[in-house]
């Protein structure tokens, strides 16, 4: 498996300094959350694409997707009642498409917790009708840039709407697309009463992505829980992708963060089932 890290931890740092940081530390790949670039996908030019795109690949390091995709423009909503606010959360999903393929990424995490739960009066069987409008519109274009919109299921801390992988599962399933599929974040699964090896297989079929962490909100390895059967689940599913590092505390600094992740990762994933 693969290591990357997520760019938001890195609050007020240049892009290059996060690659040389990223690079120093032993990741292989990066995952960018775009309202770090720009309020809005479209605002970033082809020359600032190039230049982002470039300076990672300088370093040996991968733009491997994006996530944190409606944390702005503001007024986007995925469930929303509303077909023409419906209309422009697809369009700007595909903004979002093209941008992740222009930067070399392949892999959307459909997570923006806010931007779906269940407004008032909107049931969920409602708002899986209206969450599977907003996707449906732009996946043949996501297949045509070869990329893949990774729905995320969240806590119940987090949102009110797809709490659970099963939850997501039945939305891939009832959208039937390719290139809709499943991120698997640690801390989300470890809010659901099923065991994480239990969901991973359950969700086999589905798995795109997986993002690392701990329910503390810190990056694997610096909480309570313990990855090694999570790996194991990984390994017995054939996952081979990548294992990004999603923190949300960020007050031990980025680098200490980062450091710690990948040193807790490169031990776990060094283990065989048994050791």
């Amino acid at each position: 498996m693969k290591f990357a890290i997520c760019n938001e931890m890195f609050e007020g740092w240049s892009w290059e300094s996060i690659c040389d940081t990223a690079r120093d530390l032993g990741y292989s790949g990066i995952e960018v959350a775009p309202f770090t670039l720009a309020a809005r996908a479209e605002l970033i030019s082809a020359t600032q694409r190039n230049r982002i795109r470039a300076s990672a690949d300088r370093r040996g390091l991968q733009i491997i997707g994006l996530h944190w995709l409606l944390v702005g423009p503001p007024s986007l909503y995925v469930t929303h009642p509303d077909a023409a606010i419906r209309r422009d959360t697809s369009a700007y999903f595909r903004e979002l498409i093209d941008l992740c393929a222009d930067l070399g990424g392949h892999v959307m995490v459909v997570g923006s917790p806010r931007q779906r739960d269940l407004l008032p009066g909107v049931t969920f069987s409602q708002a899986m009708t209206f969450a599977e409008e907003v996707f449906k519109a732009c996946l043949d274009q996501a297949a045509r840039r070869e990329v893949v919109l990774a729905l995320e299921p969240l806590g119940h801390k987090e949102t009110t709407f797809l709490q659970t992988a099963a939850e997501a599962v039945e939305l891939i399933e009832r959208i039937g697309h390719p290139s809709f599929r499943l991120n698997l974040d640690v801390k989300a699964m470890a809010d659901e009463s099923t065991p994480i090896p239990e969901i991973i297989r359950a969700a086999a079929p589905y798995v795109a992505h997986v993002q690392v962490n701990d329910p503390n909100l810190q990056g694997p390895g610096m909480g309570t829980l313990d990855y090694t059967p999570i790996i194991a689940a990984l390994r017995e599913i054939g996952y081979d992708g990548w294992l990004s590092v999603e923190a949300f505390d960020f007050k031990l600094g980025a680098e200490a963060i980062g450091r710690a992740s990948i040193d807790y990762l490169r031990r776990v994933t060094a283990k065989r089932d048994g050791a």
